[in-house]
């Protein structure tokens, strides 16, 4: 005979003690120990064999139609998803407060009822009406979309009996409660047993279901970290609030690639997708300007143009000198100054250095250090790069350039855009038609290669100083380089 007795288990790295603690002493996190109940087989008992309400069967025999992609409708969330959502999936959709997620996902179930179907939004935080207000000002209403106020679990597995709809969307997981399970709302307790639920009846009835989560301080989702090991896919909403730039990155797919990226642009009629992106990041002018250069990164698989812009001021004697950057690592353009200066003879520590990228772009990708580096060298020296030429590499602390993943892919979007030269280390691979590009080993030769580019605006500069007579301000542009 089995009786039962308790444990206390960590919901974060699944670590069992004898005594509720207030710490996991295993993973150190607070408020994750919860306590279990376990079935300790007697002594003497006999084992007993259960038997399978279901026979297991050859993997060969099931049909794999079953499970294929329903498209959503929205194409950059189906791009995310692998090419939509999975009958009987779960999707977790986490963002910060007001990045838009009610919004998408109202647009979700806008295009879902448009196809035929139906959808269920059900929400936990806003009224009907609410909801009604958003979706007339989105042009998201349509008979085939019912709407449900609630915030219990088993309500809301009601209103799916009643409904019958093969896309379900709880907005959000954290305000849900089960009654039957102790714990405030929100909790880790709650929030497991309502995703539990949730979850069974997905599997069971076949039907779609996206829920939505919050995130905390530190960017994480609240709630158990196992959270996102109970559902199928996991995505994370991006986006600046001074910005209109929404991006959704695939964090985990159980049905396609976990690296893709999906852009969005938030405005106040609805959200909208974007299919070409690069522009968003360019600053479009008529003539090229100092202190600027274009890079590609790659954002999961998809690649990005971006343009980095860089000011240098000379500062007074014996002022401690200035470092404001925005979009690149601070530290990683600290130590391309320390390369520029120590490498290429370019005393960039005597002036204020000013970093940014167009567009509120983040730049983490390490093929963007080559950019970087020339932005600031051309800031440096008063040069402007020609706007046709993009630049791709990572630096090295000896100075050299070293190649990046997906150089193919960069080139080819470089391509396409229109650009005509590649500044990139040595060993690019194939260069794609109509693209020429210059190799270069070190960052020395980089900044070589880039004066033989600026060399027509700089020939008339110095046409024009030798007719006047300036040797000195000759004298002085050609010791800015090496």
């Amino acid at each position: 005979m089995a009786k039962a007795r308790s444990q206390y288990r960590c919901s974060e790295c699944r670590h069992v003690t004898a005594k509720w603690v207030g710490r996991c002493p295993e993973c150190g996190t607070w408020g994750t120990v919860d306590e279990v109940a376990v079935l300790a087989t007697a002594a003497g008992a006999a084992q007993r064999t259960i038997v399978p309400t279901t026979p297991a069967v050859p993997i060969s025999s099931i049909d794999p139609a079953r499970t294929r992609h329903f498209p959503t409708g929205v194409t950059e969330l189906d791009r995310v998803l692998g090419g939509g959502v999975v009958p009987g999936s779960v999707s977790l959709l986490a963002g910060d407060p007001g990045v838009g997620k009610s919004t998408l996902l109202l647009e979700v179930v806008h295009r879902w009822a448009q196809a035929g179907r139906r959808a269920l939004y059900v929400s936990g935080e806003e009224s009907a009406g609410q909801i009604r207000m958003r979706a007339e000002r989105t042009g998201c209403s349509h008979d085939e979309v019912f709407l449900a106020a609630e915030s219990d679990v088993h309500t809301v597995l009601g209103h799916i009996d009643a409904v019958q709809p093969s896309l379900v969307v709880v907005d959000s997981v954290q305000t849900m409660t089960a009654g039957d399970t102790d714990g405030v709302v929100g909790g880790v307790t709650q929030v497991r047993a309502v995703t539990a639920a949730l979850t069974a009846a997905a599997k069971s009835t076949g039907v779609a279901l996206v829920l939505v989560g919050h995130v905390t301080k530190d960017g994480a989702i609240a709630g158990p970290r196992s959270l996102e090991h109970l559902v199928d896919v996991v995505l994370h909403f991006e986006g600046d609030r001074n910005s209109a730039l929404r991006m959704v990155r695939g964090v985990k797919n159980r049905f396609g690639a976990a690296d893709e990226v999906g852009c969005f642009l938030l405005h106040e009629d609805g959200i909208e997708g974007v299919a070409d992106p690069s522009g968003l990041f360019l600053d479009e002018r008529p003539n090229p300007v100092p202190g600027t250069a274009v890079t590609v990164a790659l954002d999961g698989k998809r690649p990005l143009i971006g343009e980095v812009q860089a000011l240098l001021a000379f500062r007074p004697e014996n002022a401690a000198p200035r470092r404001a950057v925005s979009g690149v690592d601070s530290s990683r353009a600290a130590m391309i100054a320390a390369v520029l200066e120590r490498r290429a003879n370019l005393k960039v520590s005597a002036t204020d250095i000013y970093l940014s990228t167009v567009g509120g772009m983040r730049l983490t990708d390490p093929s963007a250090d080559l950019a970087v580096a020339v932005a600031m060298a051309s800031a440096y020296a008063d040069m402007p790069m020609p706007t046709t030429t993009v630049v791709i590499g990572e630096v090295g602390l000896a100075g050299d350039l070293r190649r990046v993943t997906g150089m193919d892919r960069r080139l080819a979007e470089a391509a396409r855009l229109g650009f005509t030269t590649a500044l990139v280390p040595v060993g690019c691979g194939t260069v794609p038609r109509g693209l020429r590009a210059i190799e270069s080993a070190t960052i020395a030769d980089a900044l070589r290669s880039m004066l033989s580019l600026t060399k027509s605006p700089y020939d008339k500069v110095v046409t024009q100083l030798r007719r006047e007579g300036s040797s000195n301000d000759l004298d002085a542009m050609d010791n800015k380089w090496l």
